[in-house]
């Protein structure tokens, strides 16, 4: 099957909506949660998460386009803080339900029944059935006029996970916990650890760490 730039552009709508957003496969599943500057809660499952920098600790997602309510992204404009909770197996229907349009006065930890968490004072609601939990603050957005999207920066400021899912290197077994990819606009996955290899230099095989 060969797809060329005119076949995408005389899909249909909705088949070509499914369909590009297969194609950068495996993403992660977060949801991102807000507060309006009334109080009132908003939750919003992405798929765009991306670690940005380490020092600073920033992470990115990408948003909407302006054509539909961003509630999310008012929110965090208004109050500078959000928190980003990686999905897992018990909630990922839960998670899903978010991404219906709700109006900006019925929360979506009310309509799905995921429970706010608010930890030390940070101005965002965590969810509390998440494993691995994020505070962000925000940092920078930047407008993309090629799609009318935003790219929005944050800096990591808390982050709530158990202890036995981080190795003695530092890194995060998202296995351990128990956290979901997505794929496309709908699928949900488990993940499976195949290997862990040695760090890459030139001239040298890598291989694999037991």
């Amino acid at each position: 099957m060969f797809v060329s730039r005119d076949d995408i552009e005389n899909m249909d709508q909705r088949y070509r909506i499914a369909f590009i957003n297969s194609l950068s496969g495996f993403k992660s599943a977060n949801l991102i949660g807000t507060v309006n500057s009334e109080g009132k809660t908003n939750l919003s499952i992405i798929s765009s998460c991306v670690h940005i920098g380490a020092h600073p600790p920033l992470i990115g997602f990408v948003s909407r386009p302006n054509s539909v309510a961003r509630h999310t992204i008012e929110n965090i404009l208004a109050t500078g803080h959000y928190t980003i909770n990686h999905v897992n197996q018990a909630i990922f229907k839960q998670a899903h339900q978010t991404s219906a349009r709700y109006p900006q006065e019925h929360s979506e930890f009310e309509a799905t029944g995921l429970n706010e968490l608010w930890v030390n004072d940070f101005s965002a609601p965590y969810v509390e059935q998440a494993v691995i939990k994020l505070g962000i603050v925000f940092r920078q957005k930047y407008h993309l006029d090629i799609n009318n999207t935003d790219f929005m920066v944050g800096e990591i400021m808390q982050v709530d996970l158990p202890g036995q899912c981080v190795a003695e290197s530092g890194a995060v077994s998202v296995e351990a916990a128990g956290s979901l990819t997505v794929s496309g606009l709908d699928r949900y996955h488990t993940t499976e650890l195949i290997s862990k290899l040695s760090y890459a230099k030139p001239g040298t095989a890598v291989q694999e760490i037991k």
